[in-house]
Parts: C-alpha cells; structure tokens; sequence
C-alpha cells in the first residue's frame, strides 16, 4: 500500500509538471491587417480587409492552431483616389458578382493541420470560408515573437466568384481579371 501511495504521488507530480496548457492569443485587430492585391490584364488593384478576430493557439512556442473572421464590408481599396474610381470599385468588390457582403458579411479562415518546418515556419492548412464556400488552401506562416505574416494565393472562381475570369469565359480578352488574387496577412498580438 506504501508503494502503491509513492507511485501515486510520483504521478502526480510528474503530469502536473509536464502538461502545459496550450496558450490562446487573440490577436490585436487594430494593428493586425490583411493587404490584397487583385490583377487584371490591364493592371492591377490592391487594398485592405479588417479583421473581426482571431486568436493563434500555441504550446510553448509552439504554433498549434489559428481561427480568425474578417470583416468583409471593410474592403478598400487604396491605389485610386476618392472621387477617380475608389468608390465604384469598392462598391463592386462588395457587390454579388464579387463577394456579396450584404448576403456573406464574412470570410473566415480555420487551421485544420499544421507541420512545423523549423526556425518559426509552420505549412499551414485551413479551411478558407468565403460566401459561405468553404474549401481547403496550403500556405507557409513565419511566427516571431513580434508578429505572424504569410502570403498566399487565392483561386476567387473556387468561392463563386467568377465575374470576367478567363478560364470561365471564354473571348474576354483584354477585359479579363486573374482567378488568383493574392492576400499578404500580419498579425500582432
């Protein structure tokens, strides 16, 4: 019975010590950003999205999991000028044949697997949410002690966003806008 009572205790010891409670972050949605760029054949456009929140969980230092939802009425668009075209593109970036904010008012992002590459890397996969079409994106996320940042791509026709896409449509010619519109993401916490 003494022996069964000093393994006990031991035990106890042992898993209080050793489990750590993974660490829920939210994120800063003041300072945190998301930064878009959109191509066409003619040019180019880019903005920012606001975050509505977010929260990174780690172990340790360890990156574990990620949620965040954006605010997607505060599309804008900063390459035009007010009163030169900055509104009537914001209006059509939020308009249905885009992302149809007053029906889908957010896009949500969710960490479903993450592999740790080293030195702060992690390959991230997520369910991407947009006009409630939810598919699967892999990206690389770099963690700091200051910030998170990533870059990727996203294919707009995989969320029913097809408006002038060449690999729709075929003839558009000139008129045509890329499929893929790039998202650079920074968060602070």
């Amino acid at each position: 019975m003494k022996n069964l009572k000093t393994i006990a205790i031991a035990l106890v010891a042992v898993f209080s010590t050793v489990t750590v409670a993974a660490q829920n972050k939210k994120i800063n949605v003041e300072k945190s950003n998301i930064a878009w760029v959109g191509k066409k054949v003619t040019g180019a456009h880019n903005g920012t999205i606001n975050f509505n929140s977010g929260t990174l969980v780690f172990d340790g230092k360890k990156l574990k999991g990620g949620s965040f939802e954006v605010d997607m009425n505060s599309i804008t668009v900063l390459d035009l000028e007010a009163g030169k075209g900055k509104e009537k593109l914001e209006g059509h970036l939020k308009a249905d044949d885009f992302f149809g904010v007053a029906k889908h008012s957010t896009a949500k992002l969710e960490f479903k697997k993450i592999a740790d590459q080293g030195n702060g890397t992690y390959t991230i996969t997520a369910d991407l949410t947009i006009k409630n079409i939810t598919q699967p994106i892999t990206f690389e996320l770099a963690v700091t002690d200051e910030r998170v940042r990533t870059t990727f791509m996203v294919d707009r026709t995989k969320y029913g966003i097809e408006y002038k896409s060449s690999s729709i449509f075929s003839g558009i010619g000139d008129a045509a806008i890329s499929d893929d519109f790039e998202l650079t993401v920074t968060l602070f916490f």
